[in-house]
């Protein structure tokens, strides 16, 4: 799945770790959903696009998912 985290990242100044330790998570686990190995869990999810002051979707890109 492609984010935006990187991206929101590198505007507000933030490194890996920074980002995980405001929102409860390791530098591996951000780098690995940076990269797209691993997809955030909706808590997680929610709580990257909260730090930003952004929706889930606005930092999540679901378009590449089936649609139901």
């Amino acid at each position: 799945m492609k984010t935006r985290i990187r991206e929101l990242r590198k505007k507000n100044k933030l490194s890996q770790e920074e980002l995980a330790l405001a929102v409860g998570t390791t530098r591996q686990t951000i780098s690995s959903i940076e990269v797209g190995k691993y997809t955030a869990s909706l808590v997680l999810a929610y709580k990257i696009a909260h730090y930003f002051g952004l929706t889930i979707e606005e930092v999540f890109d679901f378009s590449e998912l089936e649609e139901f």
